[in-house]
């Protein structure tokens, strides 16, 4: 039992000392997101939905650069098909809080073909960052999409599950 407990200490250890490494003032950081939830025109990650036989996607990422340690300055593009086309952007910052629990706020925001008004979201975001390689992590977190038009759609904040996936150099 001793030694399942040192291992695991090991591992442990092993995991977090990486992770100090790839949060570095100077790295870079490419990541892709899936988005679970509301669907929403205006994002950055990879989606997938239908719903009374219409189907919407949308692909997207994002990268950033380390301007100083754990702090990641942010900006991202999608493309996307809700009925119409769409394209998105993102600007923000991503923060590493003890190289382990990501926490981005964002500024995202779409162009959509033919409308008279086009969305946009101020966004908070917090999750884990588990370090799978010395250079990828998967990035699970929750995200809250505070709505900045009330006269667009249903005027209605957003909420999501997303699943990240970053590359760190």
């Amino acid at each position: 039992m001793k030694k399942i407990i040192l291992s695991m200490v090991a591992v442990l250890a092993f995991g977090f000392a990486n992770a100090q490494e790839q949060t570095k003032k100077g790295k870079w950081l490419v990541e892709a997101n899936t988005n679970f939830g509301t669907p929403m025109a205006g994002n950055t990650s990879f989606q997938l939905s239908s719903e009374d036989g219409e189907t919407n996607w949308n692909l997207g990422a994002e990268a950033g650069y380390f301007v100083i340690d754990n702090l990641a300055v942010k900006a991202g593009l999608g493309y996307g098909d809700f009925g119409t086309n769409v394209f998105s952007y993102k600007v923000g910052a991503k923060y590493y809080l003890l190289n382990k629990f990501p926490l981005e706020a964002s500024f995202t925001g779409a162009s959509i073909e033919n409308a008279n008004e086009n969305p946009s979201y101020f966004g908070l975001q917090g999750g884990y960052a588990w370090f799978i390689g010395p250079n990828i992590s998967l990035e699970p977190g929750l995200r809250y999409n505070i709505t900045l038009n009330d006269n667009y759609g249903s005027g209605k904040d957003i909420f999501q599950l997303n699943i990240g996936f970053a590359l760190h150099f």
